[in-house]
């Protein structure tokens, strides 16, 4: 008889060790505290503080601040003075904004030409004005828009007509326009040729092989590389228009009869809060306003960035 021995167990297999998860390092949140806490301090305990604001109403005859939840909001929604301001900026944006920047980008593509003599001379007095505070330009031009002074009085003097009224019902808000555009092309400007001066030169030579005229370049090369910088300056600027306040503000004391306390948005929580005392519902339009301002924002850059891609 022959006996065949049994086979070997199995030697069971070594698992792998398990790899060691990265310890994380904390040393980089060291350099950025700086920044977190005044972020924290400067922007995101004001925004919690005014929401908590919002949540309360002031009683009448008893005193004191009582909880009331959403029904400053509701209120809002409701409020014909608010959505009447909210109306005044939006046709501001509508029309502004758009000759704004359109300005901007035609002072930064002739900059950026190379054809114009004495570009940066150009660049700096465009520039300039947006150094200028805006309490400063408003007062500026409110003198040369005032009826009894200034520019526009003594043009209609000139002529013998009172045609030119800046200040006039139906040209207030073109002329706080003007204002804006004065102050801020510069500032735009600056955003389109700053993109400018970083396209690559390969793009513009392909262009030159391909017989691509100054204007067919402007098109194909120039405008789709700095799309990316319209769409920050868009956003800039919707911002800003929503909240327009200065110059209104300002021109207030030349023409109070038709700047009234809730021309603007920002005017009417700042005159609820200051003037009329109710610091809750003032709290309520402001986060209304900054809620609006940054969805519309949102939806901005969303679509610029479809584009883009």
């Amino acid at each position: 008889m022959t006996s065949t021995a049994a086979p070997p167990a199995p030697v069971p297999a070594r698992r792998a060790p398990a790899a060691r998860r990265p310890r994380r390092k904390w040393r980089g949140w060291l350099f950025v505290a700086p920044f977190m806490v005044v972020f924290a301090l400067a922007f995101i305990a004001p925004v919690v503080y005014a929401f908590v604001l919002s949540l309360y109403r002031d009683q009448a005859f008893f005193g004191g601040t009582v909880f009331v939840g959403a029904d400053n909001y509701i209120q809002v929604f409701g409020d014909p003075k608010f959505w009447d301001a909210f109306q005044r900026v939006l046709v501001f944006l509508v029309v502004q904004v758009p000759i704004m920047l359109v300005l901007a980008l035609i002072a930064a593509l002739a900059i950026d030409s190379a054809r114009l003599h004495a570009a940066g001379f150009f660049r700096i007095v465009i520039f300039l004005p947006y150094a200028v505070p805006a309490v400063v330009a408003a007062l500026m031009w409110g003198f040369i828009y005032g009826d009894h002074f200034g520019l526009a009085a003594d043009l209609n003097h000139l002529l013998g007509t009172d045609a030119v009224k800046p200040l006039s019902q139906n040209w207030l808000l073109t002329s706080i326009g003007n204002v804006v555009t004065w102050e801020f092309v510069g500032y735009n400007m600056l955003i389109f040729y700053s993109a400018l001066k970083v396209i690559p030169k390969e793009l513009f030579e392909a262009a030159a092989i391909d017989g691509a005229g100054a204007f067919r370049t402007i098109l194909s090369v120039k405008l789709p590389a700095i799309r990316g910088a319209i769409v920050v300056a868009t956003i800039f600027s919707i911002i800003g228009s929503f909240q327009l306040f200065n110059e209104p503000n300002i021109m207030r004391n030349l023409v109070p009869n038709m700047i009234v306390t809730n021309y603007t948005p920002n005017m009417y929580a700042y005159n609820l809060s200051f003037n009329g005392q109710q610091y809750n519902y003032s709290a309520a339009v402001a986060i209304v306003m900054g809620v609006i301002t940054a969805v519309i924002a949102y939806v901005v850059q969303l679509r610029g960035s479809r584009k883009e891609m």
